[in-house]
């Protein structure tokens, strides 16, 4: 390994620890340790910047760390959560997905947004916030900017849903598993569906994380569409053919054979959780070093439709699951 990655890799790490370590702290865990040290590398971002010797291990954790934080996370998921929600279950989220990402892109053309941008701010609102965001943004050669910009506004939007989404539920006289459907369904970030699913119930809460952890297995399917979307506009671009095999994401293989792994119900719990946990721990490191290569000023110049996009998206997911529940008969 290259010694030149050290200061950045240091840096990042102990950055994702401060930041662990405040989100504990805060009660009901408002804001997840991701968002956290995404937003304190972008505030440092200025001082660390006159310093080149963290460049290279901040470029590594954003990259190298960031793919290996994914291929981790597979292990924390299975298949047979497919079954254990339920074929309801699966109906909303087809439909919350589909509006998502069809309507994040008539939206995103209505804006005039970069394809890009759009793209990236439907996949933390149809799948997983910042980790949907981590996965999809490589694959398609985001900018920093760009990720920083996305997680930012999914994560301003889940800070209201936190706090509404209990008083709906209790307004509309929501079942529990029904308000838990809802929160897996509508509510992006895993520390703020836990925030709000608990506080409605227990009950709530469990089915609640159990949906999205479901979800975010829809990462797949997203990561390999996006990676062919992309293919085709560098094709587009530069008039030449494309090399299938250097586009294709190839680490989403790996995290397949994660979620494969688990499903075997081989590994014991103790195993899974522990790698979980470090697998999202360098996620928190990985968005920590893409907020310490981005500055506000930065994501100022982009202006406020990215943040209209991602508002709109994701207050039409939350109508759209409400209502396909109602249809059901779930409510």
């Amino acid at each position: 390994m290259n010694a030149k990655i050290y200061p950045g890799l240091a840096l990042a790490a102990a950055l994702a620890a401060f930041s662990v370590f405040v989100t504990n702290v805060l009660p009901y865990h408002l804001i997840g340790a991701s968002v956290l040290s995404l937003l304190i590398g972008m505030l440092i971002n200025p001082f660390i910047s006159k310093y080149n010797c963290f460049d290279a291990g901040i470029g590594f954790t954003s990259k190298k760390v960031l793919r290996l934080a994914i291929i981790l996370m597979g292990l924390s998921l299975s298949f047979s959560q497919v079954v254990e929600v339920g074929r309801i279950s699966l109906v909303v989220m087809i439909f919350t997905l589909l509006t998502a990402f069809l309507g994040g892109y008539i939206v995103g053309k209505l804006l005039r947004l970069d394809w890009k941008l759009a793209g990236l701010l439907s996949a933390g609102t149809g799948i997983c916030g910042g980790s949907a965001i981590a996965a999809v943004g490589p694959v398609i050669e985001a900018e920093d900017s760009a990720m920083a910009y996305a997680i930012s506004a999914t994560f301003i939007f889940d800070v209201f849903m936190v706090v509404l989404f209990p008083i709906m539920g209790s307004f509309l006289k929501m079942t529990d598993l029904g308000f838990g459907l809802w929160t897996g369904t509508a509510i992006n970030d895993t520390s703020s569906v836990v925030a709000a699913g608990y506080s409605f119930s227990e009950v709530a809460g469990n089915y609640s994380v159990i949906v999205k952890l479901t979800r975010t297995l829809a990462i797949v399917p997203v990561v390999l569409v996006f990676s062919i979307i992309h293919a085709r506009v560098a094709k587009k671009d530069s008039k030449r053919k494309v090399d299938i095999s250097k586009v294709f994401p190839w680490f989403i293989l790996l995290f397949i054979a994660m979620v494969a792994v688990k499903s075997t119900g081989l590994i014991p719990d103790a195993v899974s959780l522990s790698v979980s946990n470090f697998s999202r721990f360098l996620m928190v490191m990985a968005l920590g070093a893409i907020g310490l290569k981005t500055s506000f000023q930065k994501l100022a110049q982009a202006g406020v439709a990215p943040l209209l996009h991602g508002f709109t998206i994701s207050i039409a997911v939350v109508v759209v699951s409400f209502i396909i529940q109602v249809f059901l008969g779930q409510v």
